[in-house]
């Protein structure tokens, strides 16, 4: 499977990565693509964390959503997709939402690296503050709804972001309990809000993914 990953990345990196274990919490539009891109470059290891089912409205930008896939709990279905690329790898999964009490049932030590895909603001604030606490590499997507271009995504420090209502908040909150150095994607676009409801499209969470994974990789590959 690594064979066409391997003259890029060489040996050493492929190890590292194959050594690794990955957090993802919450592996709906972003988080999925961000599981796509870890499991076929062949990271060891993962925790799937995600309370929901798949969704009739999920088919139009989460890999997992099919007409097959309707109903099933996301993280069996990701489990599923991930062993079927490689049979290899070791997925832990957990039926369940994330909240300020039951993140400490979560061994954080056991993790190379963690991404933070949920959309609660406590739940985020949950996940950070306790990877932060135990040292932790981990990597936040802020708001990828309402918007149409992912050119417009940036990976930086929670501190330098702008524009994103979500990251606002998150920023403040940072602030407020004095976590610093939280490396997050966000967005420039200014959110288009034609709707009741937070609209979304295939190719903007996906890239947002796929750019989380990224960043992973060659975090821990550095590291």
């Amino acid at each position: 499977m690594e064979e066409r990953s391997l003259p890029l990345l060489g040996k050493e990196a492929i190890t590292k990565l194959n050594n690794s274990h990955v957090a993802i919490f919450g592996v709906g539009g972003v988080g999925g693509f961000v599981v796509e891109t870890l499991a076929r470059i062949g990271v060891g290891e993962f925790t799937l964390v995600d309370f929901d089912v798949v969704n009739f409205s999920n088919k139009n930008r989460q890999i997992i959503a099919l007409e097959s896939t309707i109903g099933k709990k996301k993280v069996e279905v990701l489990k599923e997709r991930i062993l079927d690329i490689n049979p290899d790898v070791i997925v832990n999964t957990y039926d369940m939402k994330v909240d300020e009490d039951n993140i400490k049932d979560f061994n954080f030590k056991d993790f190379t690296y963690v991404a933070d895909c949920v959309d609660d603001v406590i739940a985020k604030m949950a996940i950070i503050s306790k990877c932060k606490e135990e040292n932790v590499k981990i990597i936040s997507s802020m708001g990828t709804g309402n918007k149409l271009d992912p050119s417009k995504f940036l990976i930086k420090d929670i501190s330098k972001t702008t524009v994103c209502p979500l990251a606002k908040k998150i920023r403040l909150e940072c602030r407020r309990k004095d976590i610093k150095d939280v490396k997050v994607l966000y967005s420039l676009e200014e959110p288009i809000k034609n709707s009741d409801f937070i609209a979304s499209v295939s190719f903007v969470p996906s890239v947002a993914g796929i750019l989380i994974g990224r960043e992973m990789i060659f975090d821990i590959i550095n590291g």
